[in-house]
């Protein structure tokens, strides 16, 4: 059995979000002055959106793959991807063997990167704003905030829950509107499929989704 993951859809990563999910609490706290801790929490967003604007520009005339690998090394940079994941599989993760561990992450780090290659994928006057400082939510993480201005000047607001590690600053989580949390959604999602057919059923379907994303 495969599974649909409503996550990331032809009509764009973020409004494939608008649908009944799981709200993340967030202490909000008030938005710190701009500082060089905040700038390099603030970077990778940066230039994730940098990037995201030149595979939009080169469109659905430029091959999938190509596109994916531009992208691949920044999304790579921009996100911790174990952490992404262990926090979408949930508890169950720390108990998983290494070697299916190794399997899922192969999987999903795809599939992360063919859903944004997937998704922004044409221009018509978009543009993204950052700001300039950042909302810190506790245990050393902060909320870098950001939007996507369509060329009709509508707004979609997301954010990054950005963590400060050896790597440097990266992001754990999304989310959509301010409040829906990506990794909660996808917990709902692979919670269904690793409870059915454990870490195999869950890998089969990441990559029936890349091979439908590529298409």
């Amino acid at each position: 059995m495969t599974h649909d993951f409503p996550l990331v859809g032809r009509r764009g990563f973020l409004s494939s979000l608008a649908f009944p999910a799981v709200a993340m609490a967030i202490p909000w706290h008030r938005a710190t002055a701009a500082s060089n801790n905040d700038a390099d929490a603030i970077a990778p967003v940066q230039r994730l959106d940098a990037a995201l604007l030149v595979a939009m520009k080169a469109g659905q005339g430029t091959p999938f793959e190509q596109r994916y690998a531009a992208l691949a090394p920044v999304v790579e940079q921009t996100f911790d991807l174990n952490a992404v994941l262990a926090g979408s599989v949930g508890l169950r993760w720390s108990g998983l063997p290494d070697d299916q561990k190794t399997r899922l992450l192969a999987a999903f780090r795809r599939y992360s990167v063919a859903s944004y290659a997937a998704s922004f994928n044409h221009f018509n006057g978009q543009s993204f704003e950052v700001l300039p400082a950042v909302r810190p939510v506790g245990n050393g993480e902060v909320i870098v905030q950001s939007k996507l201005i369509a060329g009709d000047g509508s707004v979609t607001p997301f954010s990054y829950v950005m963590r400060n590690g050896p790597s440097g600053w990266k992001a754990v989580d999304v989310l959509a509107g301010g409040s829906i949390s990506r990794v909660a959604v996808q917990r709902s999602d692979f919670r269904s499929l690793l409870e059915s057919g454990g870490v195999p059923q869950l890998v089969a379907a990441l990559q029936t989704k890349v091979a439908n994303l590529a298409t």
